[in-house]
């Protein structure tokens, strides 16, 4: 796998304050799915965002044939679901932690009117494609010069000055992170004071099902996946100064939609992905929606220097 040296951020970003980083070290798995077997271009996740997809906006399923344009409409409703927490964002600098291919990057910019957009992930395979399917935006044509750029780094180390962004949001990539209370103090750091954090994907419910989970779930066995625990990591996001931490499960959206339609692909009818909906049955995992808001600094503290979070509370 070819590697490149992590891009600063978009003009006027001067970098993380410790100086350039070494290209990402991705875990092997990581390196492999989302390198040269590219998940992207898997039938279950049609349309190249790789999420689970969020089917409440598709209306009642009972009974109905789900195409693969459902498929890709419950991907980037996900989003929707994810950007519609942050109002009226117009005008607003927004960081993506996992873009991918940068789908995500380009339904934030042209719906929500979030500009200018940095998606960040960590494999250089993916920053390539989403620069190739992304080309005309990041050309400049039509007076998009700079509302768009991608960056190699890591979640942990994020290549970007402090206060950089206004929103910063991630949609199924924490389950990746190996280290998630550093992700939560870069959040913190590259968050404009005042600014809001927005991020989605499964987690397990209770340490017992987090040791639970490799064995029926083989992304948690292989290294792809690490079951992180909500709570613990919901707490993890106060430590580091971030305030309003609200918890919103979401799986009785998320679960059955995307079982139903794996249930109605005769290719992916008996794969292991269904397991998903019984870990989720059985009370081993469940999907969630997590927002917080970055603290307001006072006399230059760096955020995340001195606890002070406030606790997460739950929403419905």
């Amino acid at each position: 796998m070819a590697q490149q040296q992590p891009q600063t951020g978009p003009a006027g970003a001067a970098g993380h304050p410790d100086g350039p980083a070494a290209a990402p070290d991705l875990p092997p798995r990581v390196a492999t799915v989302y390198g040269e077997s590219d998940l992207a271009t898997v039938p279950a996740f049609a349309g190249g965002f790789i999420n689970f997809g969020y089917w409440a906006e598709l209306g009642d399923l009972t009974g109905r044939v789900l195409t693969e344009a459902d498929r890709v409409r419950s991907e980037q409703d996900l989003y929707r679901l994810v950007l519609g927490t942050f109002g009226e964002a117009r005008g607003r600098g927004a960081l993506e932690a996992g873009c991918g291919r940068g789908l995500g990057c380009a339904l934030a910019l042209r719906e929500f009117g979030l500009d200018p957009v940095i998606g960040l992930d960590a494999h250089p395979d993916q920053i390539a494609r989403a620069r190739a399917a992304h080309a005309e935006l990041l050309a400049g044509g039509a007076g998009s010069a700079g509302r768009l750029t991608f960056v190699l780094g890591a979640a942990q180390r994020m290549p970007l000055a402090a206060g950089t962004v206004d929103c910063l949001y991630s949609v199924e990539a924490v389950q990746h992170f190996r280290f998630p209370a550093a992700f939560a103090l870069e959040a913190a750091r590259v968050l404009r004071p005042g600014g809001r954090l927005a991020l989605t994907t499964f987690f397990a419910r209770t340490p017992k099902a987090a040791r639970e989970l490799p064995g029926l779930l083989p992304p948690y066995a292989d290294g792809l996946d690490v079951p992180h625990v909500i709570d613990e990591f919901a707490g993890t996001l106060a430590a580091a100064g971030l305030r309003d931490v609200v918890v919103r499960p979401i799986g009785d959206a998320v679960w059955e939609g995307y079982d139903r339609y794996m249930a109605q692909q005769p290719e992916l009818s008996d794969g292991w992905p269904r397991r998903y909906l019984t870990a989720y049955e059985t009370g081993l995992l469940d999907y969630y929606l997590l927002t917080a808001v970055a603290p307001r600094r006072a006399g230059g503290q760096r955020a995340g220097a001195s606890p002070g979070g406030a606790a997460a509370s739950r929403g419905r």
